[in-house]
């Protein structure tokens, strides 16, 4: 560990090491999909921990070598008393995690491959990480009898040890599949947090080419890791017409990849892991289906595509690597590079992926370690830069659920945007704060500044306002709302409801300044002139009346009325990004400059009264300044943090700046957020959303299916 006791120039130095050593994730992704369908390491070395769920319960996937006789462990901590392989390498890139192990004689190379590619909806949907075993001789010597085992336990198909599960065994026309699931089957029975899901079936799948045997096998008879390290061999298979209890003499998924013998030629196998859950998100009461499963597409075809496809989505998935990595690296360095390789993989896992009943694409993302929200606005809108920059259709396909859901009669009657549709995974309506029933504790200017800058940055992206114009009288309500209590905020919370109810809130204010120029914007997109000339007077007007009020000295204050006070002014990027030049550059060049005084170890706090930050603010915040310095001054503390804080969960956005603690969250969208960098260059967000095949007309099928 670098250690510094003094901030500015060592801090950079300490950052610029971290850059050349290369990254060390809190947690490391290892399986990536959803909510549900979400396995990490917490620790450095895969051997040290057993694999988890997001939340931190177990869901443990052990891994195990036999080299000429002599088992070694290479993923999970059990078998105890098992030596473990050395690790020698690990490294995560936007789709692959690689481990690199060597023991006798031997050197194995582990690969989780999950095609995250978000410019391909089919793909994106597809619940199969692939991973891989790559083994080679490095003593000179030749090894004739080495094989890996794969042992999974059913936890991973139930929400809590004591539910039941059933197994079966079947053949596709490409693999063989282990499969597992709860007994009772209760699909979308219960919303809530720290959840796992109770329904569907996780399948464990071996290319029928490659060589291996696969088990379903009970401990009360003896382990599949027992009898492969003494044997070699699998147990045989127990009778599975049975239903054994999760944590009371359990069955566990294994199978066995024969490699035989092994010199100094690599020779590689792999596995398929999916997850399939038939209906996945209700939305106002209607149960709806993962997309990939839009036109009726059975498990067993689902997997066959998976296997048959893979060399051409390791080839796609690779050059998104290389090429993402590199265009980050060259906006804004390395560090910067490494941030968002680790938000790449969590910013989707957070989201479920559906199709409406007439074939319409809508994505829900679920406000992990917080209250279980889904279709949070507040989460959604720092998230946004992440859809903006590589598919649109995406934000499209999340804010369209939300303005259904404010177009319903007798519904949502209020005058300002709502702040969730429910609680994960049933969308059938608001249940934070207030819930429909009362403005108490709701976030009326957050969300509505938040919904007309997405519906507004969508229509940058698409270039054009169709999406806003099926909901105009919406917008043209919430506008009128921002114009009568935008300016000067009354007392309300903001999406950093942790923080308390802030009256005069400038930073509030900034987002609704710049949320009525979004609406000018879509109405001169729309051609409606004298709204536009309207609105955006409107908003000039309150920008340049946001100065009067909120400047002190050499910077502008938490809020109007608060001397002596500051806060990360991160809306306004937005003025920056989408161009709408309500604000002299001097406005935010004097609050960067202001910033630099307020930096501590691991990073610049969220304002005043705390030494907390929020991570993807943070780095709006550094977007600010166009000075490359001025940007790695904010975000190389941030770097040091990645790699030096003492809480090994899935990247959390709330922590400490002086002791690199977390302070609350972790797994959650919101750091798509740090994506805003990207976005803000014109150049580089045109290059990767010129990748975005189908376009949004495209995506629906041509009959839908039920």
């Amino acid at each position: 560990m670098i250690k510094r006791t003094t901030l500015v120039a060592p801090l950079l130095t300490a950052a610029s090491l971290i850059a050349q050593q290369g990254l060390r994730p809190p947690s490391t992704p290892l399986i990536t999909h959803n909510p549900y369908f979400s396995i990490w390491s917490n620790s450095d070395d895969l051997t040290a921990s057993d694999t988890v769920h997001w939340t931190g319960k177990p869901q443990p996937i052990t891994g195990l070598v036999r080299i000429d006789g002599h088992p070694l462990r290479f993923m999970g901590r059990d078998p105890r008393g098992m030596p473990a392989m050395l690790q020698t390498a690990r490294t995560v890139t936007p789709t692959h995690t690689r481990y690199t192990f060597t023991g006798g004689g031997v050197e194995l190379n582990l690969t989780f491959f999950t095609p995250t590619i978000l410019s391909d909806l089919d793909i994106l949907s597809r619940p199969v990480t692939y991973v891989s075993f790559t083994v080679k001789s490095i003593d000179g010597g030749t090894h004739n009898d080495v094989s890996v085992l794969v042992d999974v336990s059913p936890i991973i198909a139930v929400n809590a040890p004591g539910e039941a599960v059933t197994y079966s065994r079947n053949q596709t026309e490409t693999q063989t599949v282990l499969s597992v699931g709860s007994r009772d089957q209760r699909v979308l029975n219960r919303s809530g947090d720290d959840l796992r899901i109770d329904w569907g079936y996780f399948h464990l799948s071996v290319p029928s080419d490659e060589e291996s045997t696969s088990a379903i096998v009970r401990e009360t008879s003896v382990s599949p890791n027992g009898s492969f390290a003494t044997t070699g061999a699998l147990p045989k298979a127990d009778d599975m017409d049975a239903s054994p209890v999760v944590g009371r003499g359990d069955a566990h998924l294994a199978t066995e990849l024969l490699f035989h013998t092994v010199a100094g030629q690599a020779a590689t196998r792999h596995i398929l892991v999916s997850y399939t859950e038939g209906y996945a998100i209700q939305y106002l009461q209607r149960n709806l289906q993962p997309w990939w499963q839009r036109n009726g597409q059975t498990v067993a075809s689902m997997l066959d595509d998976a296997e048959r496809e893979m060399p051409a989505l390791e080839k796609r998935a690779t050059d998104l690597d290389t090429t993402l990595t590199a265009d980050l690296t060259r906006i804004a360095g390395v560090n910067y590079a490494n941030l968002c390789i680790l938000a790449y993989r969590q910013a989707w896992a957070a989201h479920g992926f559906v199709a409406d009943l007439n074939g319409e694409p809508l994505v829900f993302g679920k406000e992990n370690f917080s209250n279980g929200s889904i279709g949070t606005v507040d989460v959604l809108y720092p998230a946004s830069p992440f859809f903006l920059f590589f598919n649109p259709v995406l934000l499209e396909a999340e804010l369209r659920p939300l303005m259904e859901y404010t177009a319903l009669p007798n519904r949502w009657r209020f005058p300002f945007a709502p702040h969730d549709l429910g609680t994960y995974p049933l969308a059938n309506g608001q249940t934070y704060g207030g819930g429909e029933q009362t403005e108490e504790n709701q976030m009326p200017v957050e969300e509505t500044g938040n919904m007309l800058l997405m519906i507004d940055a969508v229509a940058s992206a698409e270039g054009n306002a169709k999406f806003a114009e099926q909901y105009w009288p919406k917008l043209t309500q919430w506008a009128e709302f921002l114009k009568a209590h935008g300016l000067d905020p009354e007392n309300q919370l903001t999406t950093d409801d942790f923080a308390g109810h802030v009256t005069h809130n400038a930073n509030l204010a900034l987002k609704a300044i710049d949320a009525l120029e979004a609406y000018a914007d879509l109405a001169r997109l729309l051609h409606k002139d004298a709204e536009a000339r309207d609105y955006s007077k409107t908003a000039h007007a309150y920008a340049a009346r946001w100065i009067e009020l909120d400047k002190e000295g050499d910077h502008y204050k938490l809020a109007y009325d608060s001397a002596n006070t500051w806060s990360q002014k991160y809306n306004l990027v937005w003025d920056k990004v989408l161009g709408y030049n309500l604000f002299p550059p001097s406005v935010r060049e004097s609050e960067i400059s202001f910033y630099k005084t307020k930096l501590n170890k691991y990073g610049l706090p969220l304002d005043n009264r705390a030494d907390y930050t929020k991570l993807d603010w943070s780095i709006w915040t550094a977007t600010l300044t166009s000075n490359p310095a001025d940007f790695n001054a904010i975000m190389d503390p941030i770097a040091l943090w990645i790699n030096e804080t003492p809480t090994r969960v899935p990247l959390t956005d709330w922590y400490d700046t002086k002791n690199g603690r977390q302070i609350g969250f972790q797994a959650r969208s919101v750091v798509g957020g740090v994506y805003i960098k990207a976005l803000a260059d014109k150049q580089l967000t045109e290059k990767w959303r010129a990748r975005v095949v189908p376009a949004a007309k495209d995506v629906a099928p041509k009959s839908a299916t039920r």
